[in-house]
């Protein structure tokens, strides 16, 4: 923000100094050489206002580049989050991903075997706008949790009907 005001302000600040200037120039008596300072005045505040206008407009162009390139990598951040969020294959897992210039795209956190982690990495190349992936994922160990068996018996109650006396 400070530089935005600093690309108009300097232009300005040059208007104003060569207007008084020129205000001054103009007072001086009438002699030979006043028109020829005045013009040489004029000059140099169409120069000053020439240049400000370049750096201005320099700047209005390197500040909409910034926010095409911040929107471009939204877009294709959000493309690959919804990819990885919807896959089934890939529920369990924790995934950050990070989006920087020219679709690089960084992959990070933890998928539970070798196969969700290449599923994960094949989904992000394939989105629009990734050029290369960065594999930051690991597997999750195995918790005693998965590889212990769980049985479960159901028994069925029976009923006997007795014969009214």
């Amino acid at each position: 923000m400070l530089r935005k005001r600093w690309g108009v302000a300097g232009p300005a600040l040059g208007l104003a100094l060569t207007l008084g200037a020129c205000t001054c120039v103009a007072q001086d008596p009438p002699s030979k050489g006043t028109g020829k300072r005045i013009g040489e005045a004029l000059d140099g505040a169409v120069q000053g206002i020439e240049k400000g206008a370049r750096r201005t407009g320099e700047t209005i162009r390197d500040q909409f580049a910034r926010a095409r390139t911040s929107v471009h990598n939204m877009g294709v951040s959000s493309r690959v989050y919804s990819r990885l969020h919807w896959d089934k294959a890939l529920n369990t897992s924790q995934i950050d991903l990070e989006v920087k210039e020219d679709g690089v795209t960084t992959l990070r956190g933890a998928v539970v075997d070798a196969k969700a982690k290449a599923r994960a990495l094949e989904l992000a190349q394939d989105t629009v706008g990734v050029s290369r992936v960065v594999d930051q994922l690991t597997i999750q160990p195995a918790s005693e949790a998965d590889t212990t068996t769980t049985t479960t018996t159901t028994t069925k109650k029976s009923t006997t009907v007795s014969p009214r006396p």
